[in-house]
């Protein structure tokens, strides 16, 4: 009778992981680049009540079947579903949004480097191109004083011409990383993700090249969290955890029957 109350109990865990992944998503609906988690789950291990297989008597018939006897479930991962979010205009000149696969690579005051899909870009004192807080991009790109016009092409060239002229001049080119599993890439927060033995090292190139998304200069992508998926995994969820505690009263009365035994 215990081993119920045991599995249900792995039940009500994994429901509530279930929910704190939801809620993280909803939390960022509205988050610049977010892609949704979803949590996958698997059975623990069974015990053999009678073993498939087994010879049932002396002239070697066997068990067709047998007898196991779950004992619960476990939290496999938590996956990122890496879907296009929609991409959203700002008209800001240094707003950039990735269409396609790829990160862009910003460098970390440790001088290691994190990767982004949120182009929320800007100039820094010194007329660096940085992130939201302040991270370079990587490679370096920048600017002088009296930039004007400054255009970025889908395959990541920046370019800008000076105050009173008219000819366009290079500031630099916008790299793009893939990676062989970007499930395994490490969040960090911020939107920002570093590499691991998991997600293998980053493949550098530039936008448009084969593999490769594009840039859309003016736009950011938006939260790829759909709201209405969202509230219905809520639900399931919530009646999963439901369901396990009913268990849970369940085996409890029927111990408590067994108490009551005279």
């Amino acid at each position: 009778m215990m081993r119920s109350l045991d599995i249900a109990n792995t039940g009500m865990q994994a429901q509530t992981t279930n929910v704190e992944t939801i809620s993280n998503n909803i939390a960022n609906m509205t988050t610049t680049g977010y892609k949704r988690r979803r949590a996958e789950f698997q059975d623990l291990i069974y015990q053999d009540l009678r073993r498939a297989g087994t010879m049932s008597s002396d002239t070697g018939d066997l068990v067709p079947a047998g007898a196991q006897i779950g004992l619960g479930v476990r939290t496999a991962g938590i996956y990122r579903i890496n879907e296009q979010g929609t991409l959203g205009q700002t008209g800001n000149s240094l707003d950039l949004a990735i269409e396609g696969r790829g990160y862009f690579r910003v460098t970390l005051p440790s001088g290691e480097y994190a990767y982004t899909r949120d182009g929320t870009f800007s100039l820094s004192q010194d007329g660096t191109i940085v992130s939201a807080d302040g991270y370079p991009l990587s490679p370096n790109i920048s600017l002088p004083n009296n930039a004007e016009n400054i255009t970025i092409d889908q395959s990541g060239q920046v370019q800008y011409t000076l105050s009173g002229q008219t000819t366009a001049q290079v500031a630099g080119q916008i790299q793009l990383a893939t990676f062989q599993n970007e499930n395994g890439l490490a969040a960090m927060g911020q939107n920002l993700f570093t590499e691991t033995t998991s997600s293998g090292t980053a493949n550098l190139s530039t936008p448009q090249s084969e593999g490769y998304g594009s840039v859309r200069q003016g736009f950011v992508e938006e939260s790829a969290v759909n709201v209405v998926t969202e509230i219905t995994d809520l639900i399931t969820a919530q009646r999963a955890y439901e369901m396990n505690s009913k268990v849970i009263t369940a085996s409890d009365e029927m111990l408590q029957t067994l108490t009551n035994l005279r």
